[in-house]
């Protein structure tokens, strides 16, 4: 599953340059699939809609730093343990239950992310 920002994050940005899919963005900041990953034209998003991957969409969140499920890959295929969490000091990134994904599945988002 995808990993979430809680309500207790102190907007200390600890975690934003940590994640390899360039998941994380400051609250109020738009995102797009694009930003860090080399995915070009058209993406499918969890939820099965076909975005272009330029597009700008609205931020999850306006007054915390959010993680886009659409690119949260838990750090698998990179990392062993998600790093947002390995280095957030108030222990605010937790599992999202919204997101159901296996390893595999993370894997190949993984893999569509960065060709």
């Amino acid at each position: 599953m995808a990993i979430k920002i809680t309500d207790e994050c102190i907007n200390c940005g600890a975690c934003e340059p940590e994640c390899p899919n360039n998941a994380i963005y400051e609250g109020g900041v738009e995102w797009a699939v694009s930003d860090g990953t080399s995915v070009k034209g058209s993406f499918t998003l969890i939820d099965g809609s076909v975005v272009d991957a330029d597009q700008k969409n609205e931020p999850l969140s306006v007054d915390t730093y959010y993680i886009t499920a659409n690119k949260c890959t838990e750090c698998q295929g990179f990392h062993e343990e998600p790093q947002c969490a390995a280095v957030c000091p108030v222990d605010c990134c937790v599992p999202d239950d919204m997101y159901q994904e296996t390893v595999e599945e993370l894997i190949s988002k993984k893999d569509r992310l960065h060709l």
